[in-house]
């Protein structure tokens, strides 16, 4: 094998193991030897799936692995964990790593690198944040401590009143981990800085998110700053605080989003972003860089709708450019094209869902749109467990092009943003959307699907703005 090319994996969850595991497909071990390097013990998992687990919905943490460290290995990838890659020399093509047990670090030098480093929870620098009993859920060692604190709370005496859970950050983890803690039977405070819980909804989608959560028990806080965590004697959490008040708490959750962790790469001289994710070009090669790669939630991607970057960082993007990279590594030639920023999530039955551009993130760009706003049904309205759903269309004002839909409502409205997501990519306009040949049948859906009422009511919003007369 003497000869062979080294391809160096800097990470070892979705984006890095999916761009290992594509060039292995291609090209045998005698031809490439792969390394990957991964600074916790579990790979390829499934961070989306930690409230599941939390809330006790699904076992963990075997089940959310979709490929264990063993079964790489078996297929010709040299899969090291508990080892941290802590330096990159581009002119030296090598990587310097640490793990337990050394001192100094190692070096291994590559002929292909690839950055799938991830994102890092934001982890504001307030008093008492380290204390026991505050939790973090980005990785699955985040999850196995979460659900260590959790049994070992739930082992002591209940307390008067009931065990309550505070989690921080109104986001889709936020509200998720809402549900992991009302499934568990902890009473639960939602704090959130902003206005409306869903940041990721126009304010007015978000009020419906909030509205619901209160009604699932989940008391809501909203426009709050955090100033810290309140401990008891044994140094324990027992409190979140706020300017206003305290609200007491067993167990803390954080929930406050990620930021790209790409610090060994912006080290290394490797371009980023306003974001601070590492810039790449369509077939994910740092810009740069004629052998460096980078995928997954250290990137930012191209936004589709708005033509700007941005950090969006999802499994699905990740598995995708791992991919890419592994074909273009492996000697292939694929592309990574951009995305319209599609996300769906719940929180008890309540599905949230949301693609392209919200109406302040297309006015930052300098579009002009109309709004319209729908109630519809989940099914035909007489066909029993017919369930209300509200759904939002932008479209660019005098074009008609579609430019975002959100969609809250109870079972079967979430997965509608997905019609959505295609026009989107296809740049449709509303109107074209109204004939689209969607499937109809009464348990499914209401003759005319409920974002097909809104492309009609979007239609007619944009013919109304091209009348004469019309100003703006």
């Amino acid at each position: 094998m003497a000869g062979r090319e080294r391809m160096v994996v800097v990470g070892g969850d979705a984006a890095g193991m999916a761009a290992a595991s594509q060039a292995r497909r291609l090209r045998g071990e005698d031809e490439l030897e792969i390394v990957a390097f991964e600074r916790g013990r579990f790979t390829s998992y499934s961070a989306c799936g930690i409230p599941y687990w939390a809330g006790g919905l699904v076992d963990g943490p075997d089940a959310l692995i979709a490929r264990t460290a063993d079964e790489h290995r078996e297929r010709g990838i040299d899969l090291r964990l508990h080892t941290e890659v802590t330096e990159i020399d581009t002119d030296r093509q090598r990587v310097r790593t640490a793990a337990p047990g050394t001192e100094g670090g190692a070096w291994t030098e590559y002929d292909a690198l690839v950055v799938a480093t991830g994102a890092r929870p934001l982890r504001p620098p307030l008093e008492g944040i380290e204390a026991p009993g505050v939790f973090g859920v980005q990785t699955l060692d985040d999850g196995q401590a979460l659900l260590d604190g959790l049994e070992q709370q739930e082992r002591r005496p209940r307390p008067e009143g009931g065990r309550r859970a505070v989690v921080v950050g109104g986001g889709y983890i936020g509200v998720e981990m809402a549900e992991a803690m009302v499934h568990r039977g902890y009473r639960v405070t939602l704090v959130d800085r902003k206005p409306q819980p869903m940041a990721t909804l126009d304010p007015d989608m978000g009020a419906l998110v909030g509205e619901a959560m209160e009604g699932f028990g989940i008391e809501t806080v909203r426009g709050a700053e955090v100033t810290g965590i309140v401990t008891d004697a044994e140094g324990r959490a027992c409190a979140v605080a706020t300017a206003e008040r305290e609200y007491p708490a067993d167990v803390v959750v954080l929930g406050l989003g990620v930021r790209p962790e790409a610090g060994v790469a912006k080290r290394a001289g490797m371009p980023v972003g306003e974001h601070g994710g590492i810039l790449t070009d369509l077939s994910m090669r740092v810009e740069g860089y004629g052998n460096v790669w980078s995928a997954g939630d250290c990137v930012e991607v191209l936004d589709l709708v708005s033509g700007r970057q941005r950090h969006l960082p999802l499994g699905t993007h990740a598995n995708k450019q791992g991919q890419v990279v592994g074909s273009n590594v492996g000697g292939d030639y694929a592309t990574f094209p951009g995305v319209v920023g599609t996300a769906v999530s719940k929180v008890c039955d309540l599905e949230i869902a949301r693609t392209g551009l919200l109406e302040r993130q297309a006015a930052d760009v300098g579009l002009q749109f109309e709004t319209v706003t729908v109630e519809s049904t989940s099914r035909a309205g007489y066909y029993p467990g017919a369930r209300p759903m509200r759904v939002k269309m932008l479209a660019e004002r005098r074009s008609g092009r579609l430019l975002g839909v959100q969609i809250v409502g109870r079972e079967g409205a979430g997965k509608r943003v997905d019609v959505a997501a295609v026009a989107l990519t296809a740049g449709m306009t509303v109107e074209q959307m109204t004939a689209l040949d969607l499937g109809y049948a009464p348990p499914f859906s209401p003759v005319w699907d409920p974002v097909l009422i809104a492309a009609r009511k979007a239609t007619a919003a944009v013919r109304a703005g091209q009348a004469p007369g019309r100003s703006g």
